[in-house]
């Protein structure tokens, strides 16, 4: 049964439909991004020792995070051709292949010999698992929301596109979870270098199955099915995007771009590195892992309330509020994480980031109605894909890595909260040029109304 999207009221069958989407998106990028965090904690707590060990400790954690950052780089790709289709096939079918690519990815990562093993060739195969995980990304997202926020009736998109946002923090929670569990009782000390890092990486496929089994179960998107009805797919949905729509997708993108560095700094591992590096190696801190994961894990509750709160608040004060509401959550706590951080204590570690949190959530849960919104339906998943991809390419991608290297030249973290606070501020500039298109009808028979440009000062695309 397909929901109206411009249903004000919905009927008992409807409403089920409604809930088995929200479920169905939230387990699927649940199971997503706990493959993706699980690989980023490693890379900040083993993943140099274990592939770049020759390198020496400082480069070696280099080229870890320098690792997160090269899938993001095929994120675009992943975008790309998931849009491609996604437009022309359906958002179904693309998000269970590339829950399926994930999966695959992240269960090979768990089997693969290290560099005491096999040589240069470990890092090499970590690189090209790792690049399968950025195509999956990329195309994973578009998906996800669009079907959460299509089967939405008007005033509910946002906190429907929410449900595929709460999916990331409750992967981190996942992740970060199952990795405190496996350093602080399963496999601790030496243990965990030797093979308990490849129980998290293994268990991916029990959830890859969950998942297939779960979206498998959900309707098309309705608006997918209107535009296949009026046969009104673009030819080539992602030249129209990049003719058309560029300067859009490059603002929509930096609005992104903030929200993931600053959200990188904890998904990306980097926090847990920092805090954990033994001060003998170049570290400031050097707290033990179990704690900070702990932490890390905490906090993520935190993001994920305010994830969904952000997505539902969206629906009554407008998208572009509730950034606005986030940013300045954001630049009120950049400076206090990392003194919170260098304290040592596990407490405060667990306010700096939760406090951090807050503004993660405000300039993320609406994200996914956002998105939609300001996209024509027939390049929608090209136009949401393409500009999430950017985003984290311009934002997360070697966020770590920066911040790392930062610290290594500066010898404060201060430096990494100047670098945070400046992408910030441009996101936040991108964000108030502009306009707020909350509630715009989202049907192909509107295509002409959706084609207006929501750029101040630009009349058309």
């Amino acid at each position: 049964m397909t929901v109206r999207t411009d249903a004000t009221t919905l009927d008992d069958g409807q409403r089920r439909e409604l809930r088995r989407v929200a479920f169905a998106t939230v387990i699927g990028t649940t199971i997503e991004w706990y493959d993706f965090f699980v690989y980023a904690s490693a890379a900040g707590l083993v993943f140099g020792t274990l592939f770049f060990e020759p390198a020496g400790p400082a480069v070696a954690t280099l080229l870890s995070f320098a690792t997160v950052g090269i899938s993001f780089l095929f994120r675009p790709l992943g975008a790309f051709l998931a849009g491609h289709f996604g437009d022309r096939l359906g958002r179904k079918t693309m998000l269970v292949v590339t829950l399926i690519l994930m999966g695959a990815a992240t269960t090979l990562i768990g089997l693969l010999p290290t560099y005491a093993t096999i040589g240069i060739a470990a890092p090499m195969l970590l690189v090209l698992l790792r690049i399968l995980q950025g195509l999956s990304t990329g195309g994973e997202w578009g998906g996800a929301v669009l079907m959460a926020v299509e089967h939405a009736p008007t005033g509910e998109r946002g906190r429907m596109g929410a449900f595929p946002q709460i999916g990331v923090p409750i992967g981190l929670l996942l992740a970060s979870g199952v990795l405190a569990l496996m350093t602080g009782v399963i496999s601790p000390g030496e243990a965990f270098l030797e093979w308990g890092w490849r129980v998290p990486f293994l268990l991916s496929v029990v959830l890859i199955v969950v998942g297939i089994v779960v979206r498998r179960a959900v309707e098309e998107s309705p608006v997918f099915l209107e535009i296949a009805e009026k046969k009104a797919a673009a030819q080539t949905p992602v030249v129209t995007l990049f003719r058309k729509h560029w300067l859009l997708v490059l603002l929509a993108a930096l609005t992104f771009a903030g929200n993931n560095a600053a959200g990188y700094m904890t998904t990306g591992g980097y926090l847990q590195n920092y805090a954990t590096m033994p001060v003998g190696d170049g570290g400031l801190v050097g707290m033990d892992r179990t704690p900070v994961l702990l932490a890390v894990a905490g906090a993520s509750v935190v993001w994920l309330v305010c994830t969904f709160a952000a997505g539902a608040l969206s629906d009554r004060i407008g998208r572009r509020n509730t950034y606005i509401i986030g940013w300045i959550a954001f630049l009120a706590t950049v400076f206090l994480l990392f003194p919170l951080v260098n304290t040592g204590n596990p407490w405060l570690l667990f306010v700096g980031v939760s406090l951090f949190a807050v503004g993660n959530g405000f300039t993320y849960g609406q994200q996914a109605a956002y998105f939609a919104e300001l996209f024509p339906a027939s390049i929608r998943y090209s136009g949401v894909s393409i500009t999430y991809a950017l985003g984290a390419i311009l934002g997360g991608a070697f966020a770590p890595m920066i911040a790392a290297w930062l610290v290594q030249r500066t010898g404060t973290a201060l430096s990494v909260a100047f670098y945070i606070a400046g992408v910030m501020v441009v996101a936040f500039a991108a964000t108030l040029l502009l306009r707020d298109r909350t509630g715009i009808p989202l049907g192909p028979e509107h295509e002409a109304e959706q084609a207006e440009s929501p750029i101040y000062g630009v009349t058309r695309a």
